[in-house]
């Protein structure tokens, strides 16, 4: 049983209460505890030794990607990060100096978007450590942005680039705050979320919540120039496309608008983000499935991202 299907099992009949907007399947739970205006973002995520980093990884990165992770998926909600609480799990033999500088990295970050660290836990961990940080954010509700709204004729847009995160990205990646709540004040966006699992799986995401299908580019997808180095497979024309669909923890933010809204907003991103590309991916259709189209031939899109247990 891979990691999709073991949240189908153990999401069926999740107990519920009169506070839940947004539940299990989106990137935060999304919940109304009567702030006006405003509902309350709910996110936890962690990171695992020798999973999600291995040993050559600074600690100071380590402690980045642990808070960058939530703060990630914060931002697909067009959120404002505000607490944190960490549990940190820790072999009985472990540098306290090492584990000093990975909290010097998770407090830098957060830091960076005004998250306070409230408290947290740390326990024994005998195999290896793990980080697990639950958050905390608030989101305007009329600019909450769910995987579920994606419609057919919608324009698919990208940030930044994709592939290759495993060069070093992935322990350094900035998360799209600033930009995710730029896009929900200028422009209705209808589905979002942030790339963690590959191009082509969280994509499909949106597909299936939303009911609708997606025709890809194979041309426009914006290719990082370390994807060619990390691609899987053969060495080929095809490899870096690969792993721009399938490598993952690229965390750029990955949405759906209006079709006529596009050249406006590509216009009105640039000023705004100059270092920061923006690319036109593809077009959300009613047929259900995922399709590429390169050059003059249109398939099936086969391939996935990262899976748990898989």
């Amino acid at each position: 049983m891979n990691e999709i299907e073991l949240i189908a099992l153990l999401t069926q009949s999740l107990p519920m209460n009169n506070t839940v907007v947004t539940g299990a399947g989106d990137d935060c739970a999304v919940l109304d505890l009567g702030l006006p205006g405003q509902w309350l973002l709910f996110k936890t995520d962690a990171v695992v030794a020798e999973v999600h980093f291995d040993a050559g990884a600074r600690p100071e990165q380590i402690g980045h990607k642990a808070m960058g992770r939530c703060l990630s998926d914060i931002a697909a909600m067009a959120g404002s990060p505000v607490a944190a609480l960490v549990t940190l799990g820790l072999p009985p033999h472990f540098d306290p100096c090492w584990v000093a500088a990975i909290y010097a990295g998770m407090k830098s970050l957060a830091q960076r978007y005004n998250v306070a660290i409230v408290g947290g836990e740390t326990t024994t961990s005998p195999d290896r450590t793990f980080i697990s940080i639950s958050m905390i954010g608030t989101v305007d509700k009329s600019k909450c942005v769910l995987r579920s709204g994606a419609r057919a004729g919608d324009a698919i847009l990208v940030s930044g680039t994709l592939g290759g995160s495993w060069a070093g990205k992935h322990l350094e990646f900035a998360p799209r705050v600033n930009e995710a709540r730029w896009l929900a004040d200028h422009f209705a966006i209808h589905a979002m979320l942030d790339v963690s699992d590959g191009l082509a799986s969280d994509l499909r995401h949106i597909l299936n919540a939303s009911g609708v299908g997606a025709e890809l580019l194979a041309r426009d997808i914006p290719i990082s120039p370390a994807a060619s180095q990390t691609a899987h497979g053969p060495l080929s024309a095809h490899a870096p496309l690969n792993a721009a669909l399938t490598d993952g923890e690229d965390f750029e933010l990955l949405f759906t608008l209006a079709g006529a809204d596009t050249v406006r907003l590509l216009d009105a991103w640039h000023p705004q983000f100059p270092s920061l590309p923006l690319t036109c991916i593809g077009k959300i259709t009613a047929e259900p499935g995922l399709k590429l189209r390169d050059r003059d031939q249109v398939r099936e899109v086969t391939e996935q991202g990262y899976v748990h247990f898989a």
